[in-house]
Order: C-alpha cells, then structure tokens, then sequence
C-alpha cells in the first residue's frame, strides 16, 4: 500500500479492505469507541468504514489514515481528516482512534500535529475542525497539543460537543512561532 507520510514512530497510509480485520479488533473495543456516535464496530461495520474512507481519499483527496507503528510494523489506529457535516455545513474533520494498548504514549497527538501538517502544509483546506465530546479528557489534550484552543458548545448526533476550529493561518502562526522556538 503506498505510504503517505511518517512520523518518527509512525508510517501513515491509506486504508485498504485488506486492513479490515485488524482495524476490526480496534473498533471492536467498547473503550476505543466510548465516544465514538457510531459506537463499537463489527467486521460489516468496519469494512463500510474502510469503504468511506476509499470514497474520502477519492473525493477530498484525505480520510482517515492507517496508522502503522513502525517497530512492530502493526496496524494501531487510525488518524486523519475527512468530511463531516456539522448542521448544514460540510467542515474537514480531525479523527483518530488507537489500539488500547498504544494509548499515553504521544502517538495520537504526533498523528494529528502529522495529518494537520499535511493538510495545511499542502494548502488542502482553509480549516480543520475536531469535534469532541467534553468529558473526553484525552481526546482533548490531543487536540490542544495539535493547537486548537478556542471552541464553540453544540449538540452532535444528539450529544453535546465541543466544536474547536484551527485555520490554516492560525497554523501558520504557530508552525512560524514552533520554528522560531526551534532556532532560537
């Protein structure tokens, strides 16, 4: 499968039905999808996510990406950004679940700051926004580590959620000010 970016620990490429049964064990997870609005996932289930996630890359040129650690090399997870309607209007989501046993240790966070470069550094889209459930205290230490900060309070398949939003320039700003920090 072609590989569409790394990290230091992490090969992200596209999904393909060849990785349905192990992200399958993934979704399967009550844990891993606590938050999640579709809940767990069986075999079927994960293999119409994938299906999407073909239709994403396809349409948008993004969706959600294999995550592959590379010592093992193993399939984890998965992070990317993909369409989502938020009310009536289609936003580019940031999404990502990971294997239980990958959680507390960064790789979400290094994921999603990968996927944001991406995106923002290849000039896809003119924001991100990362949709999050309050109480999902991990979720949103990933989403301030990639740099969303400000949010607005709505209802999301009939939960309530924070709605943070990340510019593109907003991204610049901090990509220019993380350089600076870098050479100084």
């Amino acid at each position: 499968m072609v590989q569409a970016f790394e990290t230091e620990r992490l090969v992200l490429r596209r999904l393909s039905l060849g990785d349905v049964p192990e992200l399958s064990k993934i979704l399967s997870d009550p844990e891993v999808m606590r938050h999640s609005v579709n809940g767990v996932c069986d075999e079927a289930a994960t293999r119409k996510f994938v299906e999407w996630c073909l239709s994403c890359y396809e349409s948008h040129g993004v969706g959600p990406w294999a995550l592959i650690d590379k010592k093992a090399p193993e399939l984890i997870g998965f992070c990317g950004a993909a369409p989502e309607m938020v009310g009536d209007v289609e936003e580019i989501n940031l999404g990502y679940r990971l294997a239980r046993r990958y959680w507390n240790k960064g790789l979400a966070s290094e994921a999603a700051r990968a996927v944001l470069n991406y995106v923002f550094g290849e000039k896809l889209f003119d924001s991100v926004v990362v949709i999050i459930e309050p109480e999902h205290l991990a979720s949103l230490k990933v989403a301030e580590k990639a740099g969303f900060s400000s949010f607005d309070v709505l209802e999301f398949h009939g939960r309530p959620v924070r709605l943070y939003c990340l510019t593109l320039e907003q991204w610049k700003t901090l990509h220019n000010n993380a350089m600076h920090a870098t050479s100084a």
